[in-house]
């Protein structure tokens, strides 16, 4: 356990989704020797940077989704699984599937563009998600670099420089 502290949430997009950071680690594999991540992850909180992906680490956080929030599409330069508590939700994707979760299901998300929606009109739906951090994916001649421009008014960019592995 590194804490008995309560959560501590944040509101974005006017209300409609609501997010609070449970841990994070800035190193692949962490070391949990002499508490160091529990030290960078207080470090991580207290820069007031923390985007959607730690580089070099991991980000573990809940976003509750508004009932009919208006989904944000975006993507995030991670491997990320997002696990559903409560509620439904629609997973969006930029070829245009949209594929339902319900309570229990997981998604995995490779770097791709998507948005959530809570189709409820009265029930908050909850995720929990693990963001890893992943090499830059490239396609052809490109790399396909962290896209949150539909959610940036409300949250910072991940901090990294994009490196050729």
């Amino acid at each position: 356990m590194h804490s008995e502290k309560d959560a501590e949430w944040d509101a974005f997009r006017n209300g409609a989704v609501a997010m609070s950071v449970a841990y994070t680690t800035s190193s692949f594999p962490p070391s949990l020797n002499e508490d160091a991540d529990i030290k960078a992850h207080a470090e991580v909180l207290a820069s007031g940077n923390l985007g959607l992906v730690n580089p070099g680490g991991t980000v573990c956080r809940y976003v509750d989704f508004c009932p009919g929030n208006i989904p944000a599409m975006h993507r995030t330069q991670s491997l990320d699984f997002g696990i559903l508590l409560e509620g439904t939700i629609e997973m969006l994707l930029d070829s245009g599937v949209v594929r339902t979760l319900r309570r229990g299901d997981i998604a995995v998300q490779r770097a791709t563009m998507h948005a959530w929606r809570n189709p409820s009109k009265t029930e908050w739906a909850r995720m929990v998600f693990v963001l890893q951090d992943c090499q830059p994916l490239t396609v052809g001649d490109g790399v396909l670099e962290e896209d949150i421009a539909s959610v940036s008014g409300d949250v910072p960019p991940s901090h990294r420089e994009t490196k050729l592995a």
